[in-house]
């Protein structure tokens, strides 16, 4: 057996930017190199950022990242770092005389590359390409065809890309064909509900089918609507885990492995294989130090425990906030605050992801607003220590009447759209994002007004049913005092506890209740689950259980809504379906499920 001590740099990068993920890279790898690693690996495309979506159809994106990871090989050994073999995910692109019709325009590769001693050493692409919920890539990539397997320190390291562990075939079927000691997969694994035991299994899985230990490094940060949550893990070749990383923080995950030493005869070279896929790959042998370091003591391994479900959906809000926040450049954020249940944890969010004194709580209460709600915002306010400026609009309101005869729910609309029109006038003056309230439940069945408190530039809870937006505001709660990296140290109930009680109320006209337009939510939410995020059908809504005339109001209301879905603002997708480029339905449609 060889000792080899790897490290799995879990960070954040930022789609586009190239410089800086750079600097990242060789920052990661000097605290890699810090910590005595043999190898340091970091996630999938991570000098481009993950996803580049259509980026990777423009020529000139393509050739900056190839020149990117040129220079970052000759920084790396300018540092005093070419040493240490670094593997990164980058963009590249097929030579132009493989180029064939029918494939995306400049051949882009999603990419895998062993830096070494100021050099490119090898280059490979992910061979299995996903075309379903929020990938797109068999339109954007071409297919790799190669398993590259270096030798470091006595010991082969066979290195795949993301999806080629979630698929049968390909590289992982020929792993244990190339005699590999340990199988490294690059990653960009976005975040969704209990994912992470999915994750673990599945590299368990893996690992046996290769035969050798595996290690598993995930990028972890927010882009437009994903959140990538880390959870880099390492398995041994019989599935067993070794070592964890934390969820939704960058982490260094060093860990000494006992794996095989490599075997002397198997020289470099190409030797194809059937990937069982009806493809063959290529294994691409390389050496890079052929002898094991002599023995050294071995570190203890980390191992962190995954979060429970509500902190895990809690701090995927809370990163994916903070990161729209950040790398759009903006510092502070603009929301009202009514009372109620929705906007009292967006607020919450944003305190934790950016800071209480970067969120500004606006009041807008009209003739239909209750004295509790009013208080209730301002006691939210003052727990929490966010900037609170109340601005009526009943003058506003009547100002509009004047001018328009408006009746029903066109007059409670323009309440609606009159406090849209106050938050985006504070955000043109003061540079605020606004962040907008709605939760999933609402964006389901279209209760919410076009232009109105749909508007905005991010919706936290976008793809929070009602009843999780309760119990994450109860367990928020219950986390005051507590230590945790994605929380802001409140050391009270940063939610009134009359906020989360009371029942909920747009609030537009006299005594109005949610229930007077919406079935309960305790009926509702089940009813939505099964049929937007299974895509269950009327009769197979039934014959789960669901009440036939309940199961027909809430398939009508869906559909009707689908317009004003589109038009709503990106947010962090936590379900395994969310309402964006997950589920793509047709806005004129006249499919009625029967």
């Amino acid at each position: 057996m060889a000792q080899l001590r790897i490290a799995l740099a879990q960070v954040n990068p930022t789609v586009g930017d190239l410089d800086g993920n750079a600097d990242l890279i060789v920052e990661w790898t000097r605290r890699a190199a810090d910590a005595g690693a043999h190898l340091v690996a970091f996630p999938e495309m991570m000098l481009a950022g993950y996803p580049v979506e259509d980026l990777a159809l423009r020529a000139s994106f393509v050739e900056a990242c190839r020149r990117a990871l040129d220079r970052l090989a000759r920084r790396l050994a300018d540092e005093g770092l070419g040493d240490l073999p670094v593997v990164t995910g980058y963009l590249d692109r097929r030579p132009v005389g493989l180029v064939r019709s029918g494939q995306p325009a400049g051949a882009p590769l999603d990419a895998a590359a062993w830096l070494h001693g100021g050099e490119v050493l090898v280059r490979s692409a992910k061979h299995h390409l996903p075309n379903y919920g929020v990938f797109d890539e068999y339109r954007i990539f071409v297919r790799g065809d190669r398993l590259p397997v270096v030798r470091v320190n006595g010991v082969d390291v066979a290195t795949v890309i993301c999806e080629d562990l979630w698929q049968d075939g390909g590289p992982v079927s020929v792993t244990s064909a190339s005699r590999a000691g340990l199988l490294l997969s690059i990653n960009a694994s976005p975040y969704e509900r209990n994912k992470d035991d999915v994750r673990l299994d599945l590299c368990a899985e893996r690992a046996r089918e290769a035969g050798c230990a595996l290690a598993y490094v995930n990028m972890v940060g927010g882009q437009d609507e994903l959140v990538f949550d880390g959870d880099s893990l390492i398995v041994g070749p019989d599935g067993t885990a070794l070592a964890r990383a934390p969820q939704f923080v960058e982490h260094l995950l060093v860990a000494d492995l006992a794996l095989p030493a490599a075997d002397p005869s198997a020289e470099p070279g190409r030797v194809p294989v059937d990937a069982l896929d009806g493809t063959t790959i290529t294994i691409d042998r390389h050496v890079l130090t052929p002898d094991p370091p002599p023995a050294y003591p071995v570190l203890p391994q980390t191992f962190a425990e995954p979060m429970d479900d509500l902190a895990e959906i809690y701090a995927a809000l809370v990163l994916g906030t903070r990161d729209y926040v950040r790398k759009n450049g903006f510092r502070s954020v603009v929301l009202g605050l009514s009372g109620g249940i929705d906007s009292a944890l967006v607020a919450t969010i944003a305190s934790d992801a950016i800071g209480p004194e970067n969120v500004h709580a606006i009041l807008l209460p009209s003739r239909y607003s209750s004295e509790g709600s009013v208080v209730d915002a301002e006691d939210l306010a003052k727990r929490q220590g966010v900037n609170a400026r109340v601005v009526p609009i009943a003058g506003m309101v009547e100002a509009f009447e004047r001018q328009l005869d408006l009746h029903g729910l066109a007059a409670e609309n323009l309440q609606a759209r009159i406090r849209a029109n106050v938050w985006m006038a504070l955000s043109n003056e003061h540079g605020h994002l606004v962040l907008t309230g709605g939760n999933k439940s609402e964006l389901a069945t279209g209760y919410s007004t076009l232009y109105g408190d749909s508007a905005g530039g991010f919706a936290p809870i976008k793809d929070v049913f009602k009843l999780t937006v309760w119990d994450l505001a109860r367990w928020r709660n219950t986390q005051a005092g507590v230590d945790l990296p994605f929380l802001h140290p409140f050391l009270h109930e940063p939610i009134p506890e009359a906020i989360i009680t009371k029942e909920p109320s747009a609030e537009l006209r006299p005594d109005q209740r949610d229930r007077d337009s919406l079935p309960e939510y305790t009926e509702l939410d089940p009813v939505l689950a099964d049929y937007v995020e299974r895509d269950m059908g009327r009769e197979a809504l039934v014959a789960a259980g669901h009440d036939a005339g309940l199961v027909d109001r809430v398939i009508r209301l869906v559909d009707m809504a689908e317009y004003k879905r589109r038009q709503y603002p990106p947010g962090p997708k936590i379900t395994p379906k969310n309402f964006g480029r997950d589920r793509r339905l047709p806005i004129t449609n006249a499919w009625r499920e029967k």
